[in-house]
């Protein structure tokens, strides 16, 4: 089968760093489907795990984002059949999306939304996860902090921002200020959903203020938090509750004591890691997705469609979310004839 690997940890303008190559077909193991692959999106976790050292050298294929088609289950598969048509993140721990065929633990599988086309679809796994269970799992925002009632979500125009600004607009009753520094992503977001659009260029405790609203009650940095984590601690409401998904280099959270404010992480990848005990609940969580983007009520965040699913075209969606000017998901749909 076709697939597209990283040869060695490397920079994007590197030989090396994305390269076709042909891999024999995998194998289901029990509880795993075989799925063709009919579109993927690019996630900022693609290039982070490209650049990282590994342990063993080889080919390694990457992305964690696709839609396609059951051709295949294991012998103890209960919730899907050949010709079921899917969508999902997959497990970081195993061979990713990039490829013509891929297999994946049914448990963290939803069914495609009927009302969207294959890339359509495949802009949604990753972030519609770990922008719900952020929001719903660790920031448990339909849980009022008592005198606060908005949530801030800083850097809303990438793509799990995207989904969180829609989630939290259509299933809570929050005021929903989101971050933006573009023309172009500040439209983004209001369309969205977003109340309130502010500029993360600028002081947010000021603005916020400025606009005349009352301190958030929870905030969800996606992106950049050890360059507003001051803001943070300054804006949040007493006893708010603070999320973050970024990987800052030191994070000091020693500020959050005298508001009595509890700090959250979030990893869409850790219930497959340590196949936890809920771990169904991913595709629980996904076919939830497909059912709310069915009714109207979410939409997809495709942004950018790059072409096929080869090397160059990867190549070039890794540079555009390194360069930190991505807005929504970028997808590539199909393989080369």
């Amino acid at each position: 089968m076709r697939a597209i690997v990283s040869n060695k940890p490397a920079p994007i303008e590197s030989p090396e760093a994305l390269v076709d190559i042909e891999l024999p077909r995998p194998v289901p193991g029990p509880r795993d489907l075989l799925v063709k692959i009919e579109a993927i999106s690019v996630n900022p976790v693609d290039t982070k795990v490209r650049l990282r050292p590994r342990a063993s050298a080889g080919p390694l294929v990457l992305g964690w984002d696709a839609a396609g088609v059951v051709v295949g289950v294991g012998a103890e598969v209960v919730r899907f059949k050949e010709g079921d048509q899917v969508f999902y993140a997959g497990d970081i721990t195993r061979p990713g999306t990039n490829a013509e065929f891929h297999v994946v633990d049914e448990r963290i599988v939803g069914h495609k939304p009927r009302s969207l086309g294959w890339a359509e679809a495949a802009a949604l796994p990753l972030t519609s996860i770990t922008a719900w269970e952020m929001l719903f799992d660790r920031l448990d925002v339909k849980r009022p902090v008592p005198g606060a009632s908005g949530i801030l979500i800083i850097g809303g125009a990438g793509g799990v921002a995207s989904i969180a600004v829609q989630l939290a607009r259509r299933l809570t009753d929050l005021g929903v200020i989101a971050t933006a520094s573009r023309p172009e992503t500040r439209a983004w977001i209001a369309e969205l959903g977003a109340h309130h659009v502010l500029d993360h260029s600028r002081p947010l405790s000021e603005q916020i203020a400025a606009a005349g609203l009352a301190p958030p009650g929870f905030v969800f940095s996606t992106t950049h938090t050890d360059a507003h984590i001051r803001d943070i601690v300054a804006l949040i409401a007493p006893q708010g509750r603070f999320g973050l998904i970024d990987d800052p280099p030191t994070l000091d959270i020693m500020p959050f004591k005298r508001k009595a404010v509890s700090a959250h992480w979030e990893s869409m990848f850790t219930r497959p890691i340590f196949s936890t005990a809920d771990i169904d609940q991913q595709g629980v969580l996904l076919d939830e997705v497909a059912r709310l983007v069915d009714a109207g009520t979410l939409r997809t965040t495709l942004a950018e469609r790059f072409g096929t699913i080869d090397a160059a075209n990867l190549r070039r969606a890794h540079a555009l979310l390194e360069s930190g000017q991505a807005r929504g998901k970028i997808v590539l749909e199909g393989f080369p004839a």
